[in-house]
């Protein structure tokens, strides 16, 4: 096992400035490409990112710590961001990220420090089933990565035609 606890803080705080870096300031052409229909955007990415801050990872920590197995997480809709909201800029989506990542983190550390709260600890996921607390946090921060990984992989197919025979040199643009 690799889980480290502090090391996948260090991920985690660092995710707001990293899709602040990549997307602040971009035009639509890139912010609101994809790879077709019924596929996110980095907009929509952000969106789904703001909604797992609110109802997933630190709800669900909590559940794992103070509840254990005593009933299941209730369902995350991974598709919630897609409804409708009051129109923001990206700006201020990546800004609201930042600010809810931030007392995420904060409250993933004082859960930890409690008395008593082990990593170990499991709670019952509605899908998974029995999963741990260093479950959850690794999930965390691998989905983090899983989203830059997808802006990422977006913006290149973007440009997959205009790259001419250069695609074969492009790992990010291998088909699997």
């Amino acid at each position: 096992m690799n889980f480290e606890l502090n090391e996948a803080i260090e991920i985690l705080e660092r995710t707001p400035k990293t899709l602040e870096g990549l997307l602040s300031g971009l035009s639509a052409g890139w912010v609101e490409c994809d790879e077709g229909e019924g596929t996110w955007n980095a907009d929509g990415v952000i969106r789904h990112l703001i909604e797992g801050e609110k109802n997933n990872w630190v709800p669900r920590l909590k559940m794992i710590l103070h509840e254990g197995e005593s009933r299941v997480f209730p369902v995350f809709d991974r598709f919630s961001h897609l409804e409708a909201g009051t129109p923001r800029s990206l700006e201020e989506k990546l800004a609201e990220f930042a600010s809810l990542r931030s007392a995420s983190v904060a409250e993933l550390k004082r859960l930890i420090a409690e008395q008593g709260h082990s990593l170990d600890s499991t709670g019952l996921h509605p899908a998974c089933g029995k999963v741990s607390a260093s479950e959850l946090i690794s999930t965390w921060v691998v989905h983090d990565l899983t989203h830059i990984s997808q802006i990422v992989r977006v913006f290149s197919n973007r440009y997959r035609d205009d790259v001419g025979p250069w695609v074969e040199y492009l790992g990010v643009l291998k088909k699997c």
